[in-house]
């Protein structure tokens, strides 16, 4: 059949889904509650740089804000996020939110495929109840549930939708099958996988990045004891890598909407069950702990070179949670900022691609421009952008004072780019 589809959520998973939807099947909407941000891409822009403008002006995806204009769809794919609340619990909010949406909206013979990252369980226990009752249609029977885990890595110009190998589950063979088929048609350059049930799907994805966080851990743990054995972290990594099977793992900030996030939902199912994590929380902790070690590192330097803590001038760039993506969701260079101001330090922070609003309103973090990031007694590199690959040893030591300091989170450099020039440390 033709599948008449509609993508709920239009952020950096469901934008790039609904368009490669949209380019095989021509009756393809994005739904999203947000108003603005369904006018920008009516208007032909996507903040989050995942799909670019000109792809997205000649796309016939339609884009909209009302329920009703998504009432004919067959096909129903959900990509809203899946957050964390204050005391890192699962947040189901936006995913209850967005299938009370669509209950009212099902027809028999209707599909809804999740893409949103649950613990197991989420989609047939949560889901499909609060959509059996919105439509007042049995689930199971008139209409069937899917769950396809998304894969997209923001602001990764290489690894993309087409390309990406796709999990599909379904509620029976017949609602497998059709899901996949459905998927087949814009995973291009990739299989997509028939997993044995949804809960094996669910549990694939929150263990994808739970296994990338805990190895992660790992290193920064490793990071700190060197550090006190006055060893360089990647110095050993170099070397322990020559052996074939050393998994090349580094250490750095863990945030953003997946893997700072997802082994709390595995947790809490597990907890749910009788079974308390051990291993996974003991990750959380240290990779949580991490901002805060490097900042307590600068203090560090600082003092070493007999630069007054107090109102000492440290320049901080990077806010976003990742490398060349704008998206701020769980970042960890907050907690860098927020430890070096409770030494009493005046930090100054700069990101080329983070918003300067939304950086003000989730973080209460004012933004610079580069002309103010100059006499500094320290910097901290905090997020990789290729902006600031552009910038030599030299011209870094440059915004420093006297005594400066570089703290390099990124591993970007080597100590003998900057010996004659300033302390350097990497993490």
């Amino acid at each position: 059949m033709s599948e008449r589809i509609a993508i709920i959520g239009l952020g950096y998973v469901g934008l790039p889904v609904a368009v490669a939807f949209a380019e095989k099947f021509p009756h393809t909407v994005g739904f999203d509650i947000n108003a603005t941000r369904v006018k920008e891409l009516q208007n032909g822009h996507d903040r989050t740089d995942e799909v670019e403008d000109a792809v997205l002006a000649q796309s016939s995806l339609r884009v909209t804000d009302n329920p009703a204009d998504i009432a004919d769809a067959t096909f129903y794919v959900i990509t809203v996020p899946t957050p964390i609340d204050e005391d890192r619990r699962p947040d189901l909010s936006p995913l209850i939110s967005a299938s009370r949406t669509v209950g009212p909206l099902l027809k028999k013979g209707d599909v809804v495929v999740y893409e949103s990252t649950v613990y197991p369980g989420v989609t047939e226990e949560v889901c499909g109840p609060i959509l059996q009752e919105y439509s007042n249609l049995t689930c199971g029977v008139d209409f069937h549930l899917g769950y396809s885990p998304e894969r997209i890595n923001p602001g990764d110009k290489k690894n993309r939708l087409e390309n990406i190998n796709k999990v599909v589950s379904g509620q029976n063979d017949a609602t497998l099958q059709r899901v996949a088929h459905a998927y087949e048609q814009i995973i291009t350059d990739a299989e997509v996988f028939r997993a044995a049930s949804i809960q094996v799907a669910e549990a694939a994805k929150v263990i994808e990045n739970t296994q990338r966080d805990i190895n992660i851990a790992l290193m920064n743990e490793l990071a700190m004891i060197f550090d006190r054995l006055n060893i360089r972290t990647q110095d050993v990594l170099e070397a322990a890598g020559t052996k074939w099977n050393f998994l090349k793992f580094t250490p750095g900030l863990v945030g953003g909407h997946c893997i700072g996030v997802d082994p709390y939902y595995l947790t809490t199912r597990a907890e749910s069950v009788g079974y308390h994590p051990q291993m996974i929380l003991s990750g959380r902790r240290i990779n949580n702990g991490m901002g805060a070690f490097v900042a307590q590192k600068a203090i560090k330097m600082m003092a070493a070179n007999d630069v007054h803590i107090k109102n000492a001038r440290v320049g901080v760039f990077g806010l976003t949670f990742k490398e060349n993506c704008p998206d701020l969701r769980n970042s960890r260079v907050p907690d860098i900022i927020h430890e070096l101001q409770e030494f009493g330090v005046n930090v100054l922070v700069h990101d080329p691609l983070a918003d300067t609003a939304e950086a003000k309103a989730i973080y209460d973090v004012d933004l610079h421009p580069l002309d103010d990031m100059i006499d500094l007694d320290a910097i901290i590199l905090a997020v990789g952008h290729h902006a600031y690959d552009e910038i030599s040893p030299e011209a870094w030591c440059s915004r420093l004072g006297n005594n400066g300091n570089f703290i390099d989170v990124k591993s970007r450099f080597s100590p003998s780019q900057f010996e004659t020039h300033c302390s350097y440390w990497s993490l």
